[in-house]
């Protein structure tokens, strides 16, 4: 009896064990913001910046497939001397770049051209992330 109580107890265990290893994969997995809320976020930055199919470079750079993007990338974009150094390095526009990025362009990132004051509210960079996130480089939709 001992035995079979021990061996239901590991099973349970095993089974709690594997449900929040799960959840915790899964909850790691999925965007921290919310695409629809970036959209509308992302409509402070349409003067300068295009996303989607057929998205040219305007004042700024277009932004598909920014995440994971080496920086000063974009053909025939002309960016900062800093932009250009930073491409150089081989650096890359992580989502926790970008967020930091975008609270502060000037601040963060001194001698860029980008004049946006920036986005104070987290969650407004994490809708806008996870917006920005659905665009692979070239414009369509993942």
């Amino acid at each position: 009896m001992i035995t079979a109580w021990k061996d239901a107890m590991n099973r349970f265990v095993t089974t709690a064990a594997l449900l929040v290893l799960g959840t915790t994969a899964a909850l790691a997995q999925s965007p921290a913001g919310d695409a629809e809320k970036g959209a509308n976020v992302f409509k402070k930055c349409m003067a300068c910046h295009a996303v989607g199919e057929g998205a040219k470079n305007k004042v700024g750079p277009e932004l598909n497939g920014i995440i994971g993007r080496k920086m000063g990338s974009v053909e025939g974009f002309a960016y900062s001397d800093t932009l250009k150094e930073h491409n150089a390095k081989g650096d890359v526009w992580t989502a926790e770049v970008l967020s930091a990025y975008l609270e502060n362009p000037k601040g963060y990132m001194p001698g860029v051209k980008m004049v946006f004051a920036g986005l104070p509210k987290e969650s407004d960079r994490l809708n806008l992330e996870a917006y920005l996130g659905q665009f692979n480089a070239d414009g369509t939709k993942k």
